[in-house]
C-alpha cells in the first residue's frame, strides 16, 4: 500500500518580478551561491516586520523555494507567518522594493512593511 500524500502549502509564492530582480542583484554581485532570505522580526508600527537579506548559507530547518534558477530561503521561525504569502518586487512612486502580500496578516501598516496577526 502506498502512503497517502500530505499536502504541504507553498511557504511563499514568488512572482516573476521578484525572480527577475533577485537574478539581477545576484548577477551584479557575481556570486551565484547567494539566496534571498525572507524573514519576520518583531517591531515595525504593526508589531511584526518583514526583512530581506542575501545569504550564502542555509540552516538545516530553512525552507527553500526554488524558482527559475534562484532560491528564496525562509527560516523556521518565520515560516508560519509566511505560508501562502506572495513575495513581489514593485517599482513606483514610493520607490523600488520587495513587498509581501500576506493572507495571514490581520492588518498592515500604510507602508506595507509591517503587519499584525
Amino acid at each position: 500500500m502506498s502512503q497517502p500524500q500530505t499536502f504541504v502549502p507553498e511557504p511563499l509564492i514568488v512572482t516573476e518580478n521578484a525572480v527577475s530582480k533577485v537574478k539581477g542583484l545576484i548577477d551584479e554581485e557575481g556570486n551565484p551561491d547567494l539566496k534571498l532570505r525572507v524573514y519576520v522580526t518583531g517591531g515595525g508600527c504593526s508589531g511584526f516586520q518583514y526583512g530581506f537579506a542575501f545569504d550564502e548559507l542555509c540552516a538545516e530547518d530553512d525552507a527553500q523555494i526554488e524558482r527559475e534558477g534562484i532560491v528564496v530561503v525562509v527560516d523556521a521561525m518565520s515560516y508560519p507567518y509566511l505560508v501562502g504569502a506572495k513575495l513581489d518586487y514593485q517599482e513606483g512612486l514610493q520607490g523600488s522594493r520587495f513587498t509581501v502580500e500576506n493572507p495571514n496578516a490581520s492588518s498592515t501598516c500604510g507602508c506595507g512593511s509591517s503587519f499584525s496577526i
